[in-house]
């Protein structure tokens, strides 16, 4: 058995074009005509599951699709940060700041790892081989790129060698107890 597996990164929000660490917010207006470009398009899914973010459900829907709220694909906890710029964060954090980027380790946030991120996205990537038919899943963009270090059985060091833009769409075909990666780019283009 083959198991589909398509990941989007939501569209963007005030925080992504500002360059924060997330908060729980609304796509950006600029998104929706973007999204709506690309209903229809994609599919058919046996399961269409979202972060529970409020962009993430919101690209879901504005896509057409009636997603499942999935608690495995929340962003990562950005702690203390939550909400701040991280160029403000890097200035007022200099060290601690410095250690997230080079450490998949360090929390200094108070939240949680990119390490634990990484393992966290990889069990939920081992539960969803069991699946048959394809999976739809609209998350963030730390998620995605856990995913594809996951599937490429990357050091947690690639995690920030790997660009993943609002509205990108990942594919990974999986079997054999294994993801493979099948495409990276902009959901404009797959769709």
């Amino acid at each position: 058995m083959t198991a589909r597996l398509d990941l989007i990164a939501h569209g963007p929000s005030a925080a992504t074009r500002a360059a924060r660490f997330a908060d729980d917010e609304a796509l950006e207006a600029s998104a929706v005509g973007a999204l709506e470009a690309s209903r229809g398009r994609l599919g058919p899914y046996s399961r269409v599951l979202t972060s529970p973010a409020r962009a993430a459900r919101e690209t879901a829907r504005t896509l057409g699709f009636d997603a499942e709220v999935e608690t495995a694909l929340s962003d990562c906890d950005y702690g203390r940060w939550r909400g701040l710029a991280a160029k403000d964060v890097a200035r007022r954090e200099p060290e601690a700041f410095a250690a997230w980027l080079s450490d998949p380790a360090a929390a200094p946030h108070g939240g949680e790892s990119l390490a634990a991120l990484i393992e966290r996205t990889g069990a939920w990537l081992t539960q969803s081989l069991a699946r048959e038919g394809a999976t739809l899943a609209v998350t963030h963009a730390s998620v995605v790129r856990a995913a594809i270090v996951n599937a490429l059985g990357a050091d947690p060091h690639a995690f920030w060698r790997i660009d993943v833009a609002p509205l990108s769409l990942v594919r990974l075909s999986g079997r054999e107890g294994r993801w493979n990666l099948v495409a990276l780019g902009p959901l404009a283009a797959q769709s």
